[in-house]
């Protein structure tokens, strides 16, 4: 990493910037499990993304595991009927909704194992990379609960209802191969390579037409909370205003003089 980073003493999630690149790595051993600490410490890393300029974000984490998710003994034990746990569910789901609306390219890089809250913040990114043998469950139902932070509807999204049943209910461990097969994860890569290679390419993803990007992402959701027919109302509002931006014009001088895919010099706006 490079020497551009922010100060984060003792707190479970640091900040550290390489390049374009923001990235958050989960660091609090032996398991990094998250507390009432972890998602403080994630809602300001994200304040920090969105602050920093970065024009895209890993999410990655040290040690042997991603996670090992909640720690019940110090987030659940104490919650005292539906109040406080309403009230955790839906700061939760908040939380994860901010990440989602940054407007950069965010990718998670898991390894090992990635449980309950730590598999959630993964499905807020865009894209999620698997190491080989990497293991996914959303395990809630050990502890009577079904996921109150976002997994439960995100797994639908991305692999279906009928799966997203059998991942919950069940609660078992399931295989980085399952997870691509059913289009929850995009790649599955050698344990080695998986922070090389996924940052090479969040860099890739830095240095192209982030402003489209962001773009992009607001299609998609809107095409996910409405349909087709919403998403085909709102692209020329969203897509229009692209013409105004230095990254067009730019592209589009550098196609008519030098050719295809020459351009390199986006500025992100």
């Amino acid at each position: 990493m490079s020497d551009t980073e922010i100060p984060a003493g003792d707190e479970p999630i640091r900040f550290e910037m390489e390049g374009d690149v923001a990235v958050l790595i989960l660091d609090d051993p032996p398991l990094n499990l998250f507390t009432e600490r972890t998602f403080h410490a994630m809602g300001a890393a994200r304040d920090q993304v969105a602050s920093s300029g970065a024009r895209a974000m890993v999410f990655r984490a040290e040690g042997r595991v991603f996670t090992g998710g909640v720690d019940v003994g110090k987030v659940f034990k104490d919650v005292e009927g539906s109040e406080q746990g309403t009230r955790l569910a839906r700061d939760g789901i908040e939380q994860l909704q901010a990440f989602e609306r940054l407007e950069m390219p965010t990718l998670a890089l898991v390894h090992g194992l990635c449980l309950t809250a730590g598999l959630e913040a993964a499905l807020g990114c865009d894209m999620i990379w698997a190491a080989e043998g990497s293991k996914f469950g959303l395990v809630e139902r050990v502890v009577g609960l079904t996921p109150f932070g976002g997994g439960v509807q995100r797994m639908a999204e991305r692999a279906g209802p009928a799966r997203a049943r059998e991942f919950v209910m069940t609660g078992g461990l399931y295989d980085a191969e399952r997870m691509l097969e059913w289009g929850v994860i995009n790649r599955v890569v050698a344990p080695d390579d998986l922070v090389e290679k996924g940052m090479r390419f969040a860099a890739q993803l830095a240095a192209g037409p982030t402003v489209a990007h962001a773009a992009t992402k607001r299609i998609i959701r809107t095409y996910l909370d409405g349909g087709i027919e919403a998403a085909d109302e709102a692209v020329p509002q969203i897509a229009g205003p692209l013409f105004d931006t230095e990254d067009v014009k730019g592209a589009v001088e550098s196609f008519l003089t030098d050719g295809p895919g020459k351009y390199t010099d986006y500025k992100g706006k």
